[in-house]
């Protein structure tokens, strides 16, 4: 599992970010670090306590490190210098709240560290696409989709195997938001499978049913049916967990 380091001005704002991040994740979670303040309650950044940070969730897989502006960013980069530890390093471009949010997640779900940042820099796409704005680039999409990202829930059905899919519908008051998605990702982790998930009100999809931000941009709401088609070893029994935790509402009904 890779390791998250977030730095930031603000030491309330880093753990209240973090704090929301593991509020998410329900089973085994990343290792964290904190470097935020500059030290006697002072606003500002320490590059010598970023690295501290870095060397000490630093693991095989890969750190990533989570910034929040200006100087926050000019201390990571020093601090690459000054760390003992050997593991790869990337400093993301990922939005601070949001950004944290996803790496957590992600990385609890044991996600490769090119995973972690793709999930952690893509994290205000929904928030975008769902106020209007540019339209999302592709996230964590599968291996065959319309040229245009979209697929109809048949055309999903068609290309899964013969039994191994799903139409399952949302009744969650609030639809498929943050949490009852990061409890999908987090889950799957624990099966050699792989799910997609299309939401056929809106035809958007298929997305990847391990990625906590391709799962948001679908915009499902209470009512929308979702088709989630399955592959792999163990398809069939990560096909019925997904349709446990949508039928009872993510423990959330």
């Amino acid at each position: 599992m890779i390791g998250v380091v977030v730095v930031s001005h603000s030491p309330a704002l880093a753990h209240a970010a973090v704090d929301l991040a593991l509020q998410m994740v329900p089973g085994e979670k990343p290792a964290i670090a904190i470097a935020a303040g500059a030290g006697e309650g002072l606003i500002g950044t320490d590059a010598t306590a970023v690295s501290a940070a870095i060397d000490e969730v630093a693991s095989p897989e890969g750190v990533l490190v989570i910034m929040d502006l200006g100087s926050a960013v000019m201390s990571a980069e020093m601090a690459l210098d000054f760390r003992s530890s050997e593991a790869e390093v990337r400093l993301s471009s990922a939005p601070f709240v949001e950004g944290i949010l996803a790496a957590v997640v992600t990385a609890a779900g044991g996600g490769s560290l090119d995973d972690v940042d793709r999930e952690a820099r893509g994290a205000l796409e929904p928030k975008i696409s769902m106020l209007g704005g540019a339209p999302a680039p592709e996230i964590a999409t599968p291996d065959v989709a319309a040229p245009d990202g979209t697929a109809s829930a048949a055309s999903v059905a068609e290309r899964a195997p013969a039994g191994l899919s799903a139409d399952l519908t949302i009744i969650n008051s609030d639809g498929l938001h943050a949490r009852p998605a990061a409890t999908l990702v987090s889950t799957l982790a624990g099966f050699d499978a792989k799910l997609t998930v299309v939401n056929t009100r809106s035809g958007t999809g298929p997305v990847a049913a391990n990625s906590l931000i391709g799962l948001l941009s679908l915009g499902a709401k209470s009512g929308d049916v979702l088709t989630v088609a399955a592959s792999g070893a163990q398809a069939a029994e990560a096909l019925a967990k997904v349709t446990e935790l949508v039928t009872e509402g993510f423990g959330e009904v």
